[in-house]
């Protein structure tokens, strides 16, 4: 990172004003960040006021929970319903359709900003290296999650033309994205899915999906809630392999220690021996002990085409870990879906970890290159500490960087235009089409209206129907003419709900 002029690095002590921070995602990381600050002991006292914008590179908030989660998740709602509460409130402003490194700079933030809170997670798919990942018919799965999650920067189709489907992978994107691509799609229609997904998932020829997991039955990355999900497919068999369920002093102590393990087991244990055949149209398989060598090509017309995958069958080696056995099992597929975990992305300005896709940080605190703490900067979620671990993790991760940011708060850089206004004049003389809450209420409330639209023609109730074109969620969540004005004049003030 390049050197911050001395001025721009005065400390900033105790002020009548507000604290005045920037936070970089509006989903669950970011969220909860700002609002852990808004209740913090410093702020309900009254020791420190604070004034927090909240940006997002998307038009609507909630980043990966409204475009990184299968939309039939069960506990989506819940977790929407706690994000909405929190912005709902009126005292974080959500400023969306703003892309850090594009519409704002570093720079720009820390004018406008004493401290800033990166909270961009990771999208990107993190790489499988193995040939043959590079044929027609390799996908990344945070892809195809985005895809059926009606992402408005990827393509509106998806070619979905495999009768033979392989997803590698034991975590839960991995059970996500079998369970959509195994699922018929009319038993999607109660979810907010668009109507380009609803239409290339109906037209799938799918037969068969395969998961596989290096590791054994004990082993598993996904929790009991996505595996029990399933069994809840409607006319899709479940099909799992005695020779696939072996268990080493390892996996016997992880069952012991850890009910969570132990429940999967049972659960997994239970779907073997029930030999589930009911002569359902789709099958779901579950493969373990299988390691990935190679996407296998066709040849003549489908040359440069998926036509299968190799594998190495691996054992375990007795403390949960697993080697190599030599035998070599080859299954055809025309499709490969890889979801073997997210990587972050590198953020303009700030230092980057490119072997662990994270900001480099010290508890929360962004570090330079040099392994020091670079004043004002802070990282929170994914970003901070990688793609692991779920929204509990993620609060506590928000309650650790908080805590480091109100510690440093009288040496912080001071902004040189703190005016809650400022930003506002400058998003407006770039042309940014920033939204707000008051925008994403407005959108929330079309795409219910979508979903009324959908049930009155349909045969399934739906709540709501996304939109995807980012140009239409913006035209939806942009006011116009005197009530355009209106509203920035409001949010200067800062009195806008967003």
């Amino acid at each position: 990172m390049s050197s911050e002029p001395e001025a721009a690095l005065a400390p900033q002590s105790d002020r009548a004003r507000p604290l005045r921070v920037a936070v970089v995602g509006s989903g669950p990381a970011g969220v909860y960040a700002a609002d852990i600050l808004t209740k913090s002991d410093e702020v309900a006292s009254g020791a420190v006021q604070v004034s927090i914008d909240l940006f997002d590179r998307y038009p609507a908030p909630y980043g990966l929970i409204r475009y990184g989660v299968a939309p039939d998740h069960p506990r989506i709602k819940g977790i929407v319903t706690a994000l909405h509460k929190v912005l709902d409130r009126g005292d974080i402003r959500f400023f969306g359709n703003v892309d850090y490194g594009t519409d704002l700079s570093l720079a720009d933030l820390r004018e406008h900003y004493d401290a800033v809170i990166f909270a961009t997670g990771a999208i990107k798919d993190a790489d499988l290296n193995i040939p043959g990942v590079e044929l027609e018919g390799s996908f990344g799965g945070a892809d195809f999650v985005s895809w059926y999650d009606g992402h408005p920067d990827v393509p509106r189709e998806w070619p979905l033309d495999a009768k033979e489907i392989a997803v590698i992978g034991n975590g839960n994107v991995a059970l996500d994205v079998a369970r959509v691509l195994s699922k018929h799609a009319d038993d999607l229609l109660f979810t907010e899915i668009p109507d380009n997904v609803y239409e290339g998932l109906k037209n799938s020829p799918v037969t068969d999906v395969h998961v596989f997991g290096r590791r054994g039955p004990a082993q598993v990355k996904f929790t009991p809630l996505e595996l029990r999900e399933l069994s809840h497919s409607k006319d899709v068999d479940l099909v799992l392999y005695p020779e696939d369920f072996d268990f080493d002093e390892g996996s016997d102590e992880q069952i012991r220690s850890n009910n969570q393990t132990k429940t999967m087991v049972n659960t997994l244990t239970n779907w073997l021996v029930e030999e589930q055949d009911t002569g359902a149209s789709r099958r779901l398989h579950l493969h373990f002990l299988h390691s990935p060598v190679e996407i296998l090509a066709g040849s003549g017309e489908a040359a440069g085409r998926t036509a299968g995958i190799r594998f190495e069958r691996t054992e375990l080696d007795g403390s949960g870990n697993v080697r190599g056995t030599g035998e070599f099992i080859d299954y055809p597929v025309q499709a490969v879906y890889r979801a073997v975990g997210y990587f972050g992305s590198a953020l303009p300005d700030v230092e980057f970890d490119h072997q662990r896709g994270v900001v480099p940080n010290d508890g929360g605190k962004v570090l330079d290159a040099d392994g020091n703490a670079v004043p004002g900067l802070y990282a929170t979620g994914w970003i901070k500490r990688g793609p692991v671990g779920l929204i509990g993790h993620t609060k506590g991760d928000a309650l650790e960087t908080v805590t480091h940011l109100l510690a440093d708060r009288t040496r912080l850089p001071a902004a040189a235009r703190p005016d809650e206004a400022a930003i506002l004049e400058l998003l407006g003389d770039r042309g940014v089409e920033y939204t707000t809450w008051d925008g994403w209420l407005a959108l929330d409330a079309h795409e219910r209206a979508l979903g009324a639209e959908a049930t009155e023609a349909g045969p399934v109730a739906r709540e709501r129907v996304k939109v995807v074109p980012r140009d239409e969620m913006v035209r939806i969540s942009r006011p116009t003419g005197a009530a355009a004005a209106g509203g920035v004049a409001a949010a200067a003030a800062g009195t806008d709900r967003g």
